[in-house]
């Protein structure tokens, strides 16, 4: 059994860095659109995402979202997939680095990093709570008395879409960027090796 599994049904996203032949970025991002042509047609997908690299030798990571575990392996295991990407044109079928990515994870992934890093989770709960606590503070502070009135359910309802819409668009991305070198430090070190 998954961690996953212990906690329900989570969003997964799959991420995928590509090497690319310097010359080839349009014919890949072309290919690019023919494979989410085809994700987007499977049950659960979510949406996609290409980021091209910082570098011209950098990786360009490829993001897929679906619904759930099973949406995901029905997109990774479908002949659909295997066709297009054995159908790379020779000049990027070198994957460097593959992840997945479910629940919290999805969170402190942005556009900048390699698709083979995560926080230690300690760090994600600390983070979460710095980016949950000015949101509670408020939203009870100053919705809590207008809602005082609602019926318990509604209130809570409202509330937490309130709550998670500015987690996942405001207070998550900010805090990240701001924590980014403590989030991080310790898969860097690690990624870079002891020095001599």
């Amino acid at each position: 059994m998954t961690e996953t599994d212990d906690v329900g049904p989570a969003d997964v996203t799959l991420l995928t860095a590509r090497a690319v032949e310097p010359g080839y970025e349009q014919d890949f991002r072309e290919w690019f659109g023919r494979v989410t042509d085809t994700a987007s047609a499977f049950p659960g997908h979510l949406g996609d995402g290409l980021f091209r690299p910082a570098t011209a030798a950098g990786p360009w990571v490829l993001i897929h979202r679906f619904r759930d575990q099973e949406s995901a392996r029905h997109w990774t295991t479908s002949p659909e997939r295997a066709a297009l990407f054995d159908r790379c044109e020779g000049h990027h079928q070198s994957e460097v680095a593959r992840r997945e990515l479910t629940g919290m994870e999805t969170l402190f992934t942005t556009a900048h990093d390699t698709p083979t890093t995560a926080p230690p989770r300690w760090k994600m709960a600390l983070a979460a709570f710095a980016a949950v606590l000015p949101i509670s503070l408020i939203g009870n502070g100053l919705l809590g008395p207008a809602l005082r009135a609602w019926p318990l359910v509604a209130r809570v309802l409202m509330l937490a879409l309130l709550f998670s819409t500015l987690m996942t668009y405001l207070m998550m991305p900010a805090v990240t960027l701001v924590l980014r070198r403590w989030l991080y430090a310790a898969t860097s070190t690690a990624r870079e090796g002891p020095t001599r």
